[in-house]
């Protein structure tokens, strides 16, 4: 955990509004258990795609937050983000 915080802290800001980037960061900081780690890299970030609501949920479910996971998925319709069946199956 505390090498990937490094990493985080030391990447390059032309990098930090890159899905797949955000998308593992989300992912790590979740499986430590730092959800608000998580959720802060979630809203810095500009243009989400279904991947990063996701990754968000799937760490709400995994940090027993379940009911956080509908309240994400009413952003995503809000937003029209369109949801595929991976986020279809996290709920």
């Amino acid at each position: 955990m505390k090498i990937g915080k490094e990493l985080l802290a030391k990447m390059p800001e032309n990098y930090r509004n890159d899905n797949i980037i955000s998308t593992s960061a989300i992912d790590m900081l979740m499986k430590f258990s730092d959800v608000e780690s998580a959720e802060r890299i979630f809203r810095s970030i500009k243009a989400k795609g279904a991947n990063i609501y996701g990754a968000l949920m799937n760490g709400y479910n995994l940090n027993g937050e379940s009911w956080k996971c509908f309240k994400i998925f009413e952003e995503m319709k809000e937003k029209d983000v369109i949801p595929d069946e991976i986020e279809w199956n996290i709920l």
